[in-house]
């Protein structure tokens, strides 16, 4: 039968929570079915008979025979090996109630703390509290401290069941009800550890109740382990009483544990070659990622690159739509993948340090510092692509505004000039009468003004051909043509004009009268309908502004011009009395005129209905300049609202920088805690994303809007996004850091006072509370944890601490220097020592051993791995485990 002396002394600091939950969980079964009643009765009846019969006595019933308190008392000294109080033995209540107060005492004395279980209730025969007594001692004395890789009790047992039955068929052990009822899984049990005992492959899934029998008895036969269940009570339920399991595995547990040698040997081999599996998947899949990372960067930047141009804003507007694209839902996802990249190498190079495995380096070019200059390339041309399209939409709206300008003025001035030339080449002169030459004359000196006058939009129209071609208009070959055209026949407009004019005034010697009138006539309507045409053309031309002051000087400057109408209509007034008086003097004089003034081709009639236009154009230049501020205003709301969001945003990411430095550098609490704060730090972070797409709507409102500046925030969209990236990096980049530090204290059994003093040191030297030290600060806390150091000695450390020779060191290595210094881990000679326990002592093993020993995955692993052994003692099929464990720490090649 199973010792459990050796439990007494051993009582973790756990135990009381441990406890509390058993409790807790016998708490909530109180109301049992009845089935798993009776399955209990019968399990912890047989259970604790199997150790009262060393005292020569047993039970029958378990809630009356423990009900005076002896029999419970002489089974904790049975299974404790000390010796209780000495009991009373008198019958009356009282004495009973003592006997078993001082049962529950011992119980609570190593461990135990019970809930709902009081003396009376166990005096008083109540079986649900009575078997919730026994139950509470069979965990603490028969399961409590059962071990396996690093799990205990109840999962401790679960997984030993898991790894001993394995390799059977039909046996899948995932608790302990069900899993245990076509009995296949105790037959397993018996013949990994006795297979003389069981003909495991006679057995049928279909025939549990024999299954059940023919383990039971062999158990009782050859294990001395009692019959504690009949079949037919397994079978007959829906779902097998666990704690009745549990009760009868456990003593299956301790009757082979004289096997746990061997076991144990095979579990330090599984836990090498399963970091080493490990290890190489995550180096497979950090070369994949930084694989597809760099060729996703390679293709993208020849697109950033691009510079091809555009003949118009929409189809700028169309590459910039494309660019957001790439912004929003291509790019994310990659700077989660580069993240990630940087944390799994981190990762690894842990791993690798705390398994003394070398360090990992990875294919040419696959570098982190590869890939975040590739990533820093890639910045640099988002940048400028997008710096390219912000410009291109600026000069191809500047261009087209400035072609349709151009073309408006040709077409006026065009429409001027038709006819001039046939004009100016008459010879009117030469058949008139000296009045109709007067007449021309003063006609043509109204012409002249008039030429004058048409002077600067012939400029202005060179001047807005040139602005073309310089900023590369795509249709510049025409506007040249048709500005070339203009210049050549204003050219030839000037010279005819001379020409003319040299030839009215030789014939004016021999003329001699004029009219007076018709020539202040010509010469005050000539330069008013030239005002007119003026304003007519202000009146309807193009504007583009940017911003509310552009929009309020034009209309400013709108207002002055209707400020000078009252007197302009009087200039008006004057012209059209000239004209009257004209008429008045023929009228008076019985004058019979020719018909139209001589002087001019401008009619009272033409002024009024240029008058007429121009005074329509007016409300409708006042509704184009009220709609384009209102334009502007609205535009200055979107800036307001940007504005508004990103300083909130800029705050945000800027306090949360400064709370993840402090938090980094001051954190309090076990790691677990640590990490636990970390990940809802970065849950609440994360959180404020809508914040962050609500800015975004806002910037492409703006985009939209064609805004180009924001006076209200120093913030551009830009620096946001890049701030909000480098946060959640941040984040990332500490979790990861913590989580490292649990990987180094789990493997190298830090205790937690230890992490914290080691975090107390660092921070005192780290004068900066950078999260790094410079290697004289380093030197400080060596000294100050008690090592005395020569250069050589701080120069293999700083080698250690500081592979990449950048002068800093972290607080993961150092710690990582500390546990290493400090601690002892699996090294080659263990994993071969462990080797040559499984293969009895020889100097081979051969592939059956290993798939005996080994689950399946790491045994292939293994065979597949290890060369043949070449020893004076080889046997067909031999295996060198010793040249293959070497390999495993990286001091030679598998």
């Amino acid at each position: 039968m199973v010792d459990y002396h050796a439990a007494n002394n051993q009582s973790s600091a756990g135990g009381a929570q441990t406890y509390m939950e058993q409790e807790n969980d016998w708490d909530r079964d109180l109301l049992l079915d009845p089935a798993w009643e009776k399955q209990q009765r019968k399990t912890f009846t047989a259970w604790c008979n199997s150790h009262l019969r060393k005292a020569g006595t047993q039970i029958e019933n378990i809630e009356e025979d423990f009900r005076d308190g002896l029999k419970l008392m002489l089974l904790l000294e049975v299974i404790s090996g000390e010796r209780l109080p000495k009991p009373e033995r008198g019958k009356m209540r009282v004495h009973k109630i003592n006997n078993v107060n001082k049962a529950l005492d011992f119980i609570a004395s190593k461990g135990v703390k019970l809930v709902s279980i009081g003396a009376e209730e166990i005096v008083d025969g109540n079986a649900k509290m009575t078997l919730g007594m026994i139950w509470t001692i069979i965990l603490r004395f028969a399961i409590q401290d059962i071990s396996v890789e690093e799990t205990s009790a109840k999962e401790g047992l679960l997984l030993w069941c898991q790894r001993k039955t394995a390799p059977y068929k039909n046996v899948n052990v995932q608790n302990f009800h069900i899993s245990w009822k076509d009995g296949l899984a105790f037959n397993a049990l018996i013949h990994r550890h006795r297979p003389d005992l069981i003909d495991y492959d006679s057995l049928r899934k279909d025939d549990p109740v024999t299954n059940l029998n023919n383990a039971f008895e062999v158990a009782e036969k050859h294990l001395d382990i009692p019959k504690m269940l009949d079949a037919e009570d397994i079978v007959g339920t829906l779902r097998p009483d666990e704690k009745a399991i549990m009760t009868y595995v456990s003593c299956f547990y301790h009757a082979f544990s004289g096997a746990q040698k061997a076991e144990t040997a095979a579990n330090r081999i599984c836990k090498v070659l399963a970091v080493n599996q490990e290890n190489e998947q995550m180096m497979e899949d950090y070369e994949k990622l930084a694989s597809d990372l760099l060729e996703w960067i390679r293709r993208t930047i020849p697109w950033l690159e691009n510079r091809t141009q555009e003949k118009t804003v929409n189809d700028m507007q169309a590459k910039q739509e494309d660019f957001r694209d790439y912004r929003c839902v291509h790019k994310p996802p990659k700077v989660q993948e580069k993240c990630q990249l940087e944390i799994s190498f981190n990762t690894l190079q842990t791993k690798l340090r705390l398994s003394n495995r070398p360090a990992f380096m990875p294919s040419e070019g696959r570098m982190v510092s590869d890939i975040n200059g590739a990533w820093h390339t890639l910045e640099g041309a988002e940048k400028g692509y997008e710096e390219w399209i912000l410009s291109e939409i600026r000069r191809l709206e500047r261009l087209e505004h400035l072609a349709e300008k151009f073309h408006q003025k040709a077409a006026i001035h065009e429409s001027w000039t038709d006819g001039k030339e046939t004009m100016l080449t008459q010879k009117d002169y030469e058949t008139s009468t000296l009045s109709e030459v007067k007449a021309l004359l003063r006609k043509h000196e109204a012409f002249e003004s008039d030429l004058a006058a048409h002077q600067d939009r012939v400029e202005q129209i060179a001047a807005i051909a040139q602005e073309l071609n310089e900023l590369d208009y795509y249709d510049s070959a025409s506007v040249n043509t048709r500005c070339q055209k203009i210049c050549d026949q204003w050219d030839v407009l000037g010279a005819l004009t001379q020409s003319r004019k040299e030839s009215l005034e030789r014939t004016e010697k021999q003329l001699e009268s004029i009219d007076e009138l018709y020539l202040e006539y010509a010469k005050r309507a000539a330069p008013f309908n030239n005002w007119m045409e003026g304003a007519m053309e202000d009146l309807q031309d193009m504007f583009i502004v940017h911003n509310i002051e552009e929009i309020q000087g034009l209309i400013t400057a709108h207002e002055q011009f209707k400020s000078t109408l009252s007197e302009a209509n009087k200039e008006r007034e004057a012209i059209q009395s000239i004209q009257a008086e004209v008429q008045k003097i023929a009228q008076s004089n019985g004058i019979k005129l020719s018909g139209a003034n001589p002087y001019t081709t401008i009619t009272p009639e033409s002024i009024d209905n240029k008058w007429e236009k121009a005074m329509a154009m007016v409300p409708l230049r006042d509704n184009a300049l009220q709609e384009e501020l209102n334009r502007q205003n609205s535009n200055d709301t979107l800036r307001a609202k940007f504005a508004t969001q990103a300083n909130t945003v800029g705050a945000y990411i800027q306090d949360k920088m400064e709370e993840i430095g402090r938090i980094s550098i001051e954190m309090n609490g076990t790691l677990e805690d640590q990490l636990t704060s970390l990940k809802e730090y970065q849950k609440n972070i994360m959180s404020y994303m809508p914040e962050i797409n609500k800015l975004e709507s806002f910037h492409q409102l703006i985009q939209e809007a064609l805004i180009f500046d924001n006076q209200y925030t120093s913030y551009t969209m830009e620096h946001l996004r890049v701030g909000w990236e480098q946060l959640l990096t941040t984040i990332a980049r500490t979790i990861n850091e913590v989580e490292n530090q649990i990987l180094t204290r789990d493997a190298k059994g830090i205790s937690q006072e230890q992490l914290y003093e080691y975090r107390a040191s660092f921070n005192h030297f780290d004068k900066k509370r950078s999260g790094q030290m410079v290697s004289d600060d380093f030197r400080a806390l060596l000294i100050s944890t008690g090592n005395s150091l020569g250069d050589g000695e701080f120069s293999r450390i700083m080698g250690i601490v500081d592979p990449n020779g950048s002068g800093a060191v972290t607080f993961q290595a150092f710690i990582d220097f500390m546990s290493t210094e400090t601690t002892d881990t699996d090294t080659a000679d263990q994993v071969i020592a462990s080797f040559k326990i499984l293969a009895a002592d020889k100097n081979y093993i051969t592939a059956e051993e290993l798939r005996r020993e080994l689950p399946p995955d790491q045994a292939e692993y293994c065979i597949a791995r290890m060369a043949p052994y070449t020893g004076h003692d080889a046997v067909p099929g031999a295996l060198d485990y010793m040249s293959f464990s070497t390999a495993l720490y990286g001091e030679s090649d598998l």
